[in-house]
């Protein structure tokens, strides 16, 4: 199967209204009155079709192993349901959902019957359903495709980035329902107001938990992550990882290569990006055994790194890694080994890394000025979208397709194909079929 942004926004499309419809059809059967699920003010749960993109851009590759294909959707189904929990109550301080009844359970975000449930319907999406909806878009004349796709998922993301940025400022100060709606009939009746008293409405009614009066979680004195405190926690795990990765292949393959991910510095995006996460979910549980924490990496890891691999294929038509002749490797894209690797990094971070980064930078905040913050967020930007445009530019290169534009021609002339190889030497074309 091939996929393209237009297929990848119907997936995304059409199994988040099938998720709304399949929550708002339960909810409303155990509670035996209308609950309209979803916290947009469309009829989505962009949970399921984000689950559902993954899914299908990572384990496509797996269709001719159904058993391996249910664990791999168990398992990273589970865990997109465990992120967007944990993020959720990291943003408002309350849970949304609460499995702590179930049995097999963890933290109360997930439990077992619902994990499997997960795997089965994933199972059944790459299998079948995916495919059934890539022959309905190719049914589709392109000049109607491309242009509906378009107008809906700007739609919808306008919806989920608007209903949660509303939701989050009034849902802090006003956490039950009638408080809001006091606040807001002293204000003017706007389109804004109406829109987060409907999308608290639906909170209300959809997720009681979410509108508790009582945070789930404590302050306990922590100040909460800035924009500013995630970018530079980027940035220096970018940097970190790159020398971690680095020094690793000098030790264990006697060279020195580079194992940067941008094309300007030695700078890691799938580490930093990964150690900002773990911050984001972990710091609230640093006095949780190093068993936890070594378990959390492990398995968070491995589906983060498996996704990782997946996505730049498909974006780059490249594959930066390849572990298949490691001994219990998936699809070559990670294997056991390094996924216990994963887990003794989250060890170590939370025990040592983060608390002296952040030791470091409280020293430092006095100095650093807001605009350095801001030049860093310009150069992290320029120098990604280079390196996006790069790597797209060297995989056509290679492909025989002649520069068709200035910007092409740019690329060509400074990031030619052996610089190319230079910063990514471990990178392999992958050749498509047919």
């Amino acid at each position: 199967m091939e996929y393209d942004f237009y297929t990848l926004g119907v997936l995304y499309l059409v199994y988040s209204f099938a998720g709304w419809v399949g929550e708002t059809v339960v909810a409303t059967v155990r509670g035996k009155h209308f609950a309209n699920r979803g916290a947009a003010a469309g009829p989505f749960c962009f949970v399921y079709g984000s689950t559902a993109v993954l899914l299908a851009v990572g384990f496509t590759d797996l269709r001719s192993d159904p058993v391996y294909l249910f664990f791999a959707c168990t398992l990273a189904s589970t865990v997109m349901e465990w992120l967007t929990a944990k993020l959720l109550e990291r943003l408002h301080r309350r849970k949304w959902w609460d499995y702590s009844g179930k049995r097999f359970n963890l933290n109360g975000y997930v439990c077992l019957q619902y994990s499997l449930l997960w795997g089965v319907l994933g199972t059944a999406s790459v299998l079948w359903l995916n495919g059934l909806l890539l022959r309905l878009c190719q049914a589709i004349p392109s000049w109607l495709l491309h242009p509906l796709v378009w107008a809906a998922v700007i739609v919808a993301a306008l919806d989920q980035i608007g209903s949660a940025v509303l939701v989050g400022r009034y849902a802090a100060k006003h956490p039950v329902l009638e408080q809001l709606n006091q606040r807001l009939g002293e204000s003017s009746d706007g389109l804004r107001r109406r829109i987060a008293l409907y999308v608290e409405k639906r909170i209300q009614r959809a997720y009681p938990a979410a509108a508790r009066q009582e945070p789930t979680i404590a302050q306990n004195g922590e100040t909460p992550l800035s924009a500013a405190d995630l970018l530079w926690l980027f940035v220096v795990g970018a940097f970190l990882g790159d020398l971690v990765e680095t020094v690793f292949c000098r030790l264990t393959a006697g060279v020195w290569m580079s194992r940067s991910s941008l094309v300007w510095g030695p700078f890691s995006v799938v580490w930093g990006l990964a150690l900002a996460l773990t911050t984001v979910l972990l710091r609230q549980n640093q006095d949780k055994s190093d068993r936890y924490l070594f378990v959390f990496g492990t398995v968070m890891g491995g589906v983060y790194e498996y996704v990782c691999s997946a996505v730049t294929e498909l974006l780059f038509g490249t594959v930066f890694w390849d572990y298949s002749k490691f001994k219990f490797n998936l699809g070559g894209r990670i294997n056991l080994l390094y996924c216990f690797f994963w887990g003794m990094a989250a060890v170590v971070w939370m025990r040592y890394g983060y608390p002296v980064v952040m030791k470091c930078m409280t020293r430092l905040r006095s100095r650093v000025r807001p605009w350095m913050t801001v030049l860093l967020a310009v150069f992290m930007a320029v120098n990604m979208v280079t390196s996006s445009l790069a790597l797209a530019r060297y995989d056509a290169r290679t492909s025989g397709v002649p520069a068709a534009n200035a910007v092409e021609t740019y690329l060509d002339a400074h990031f030619d194909n052996a610089r190319m190889e230079r910063i990514y030497p471990n990178a392999k074309k992958v050749e498509k079929a047919g």
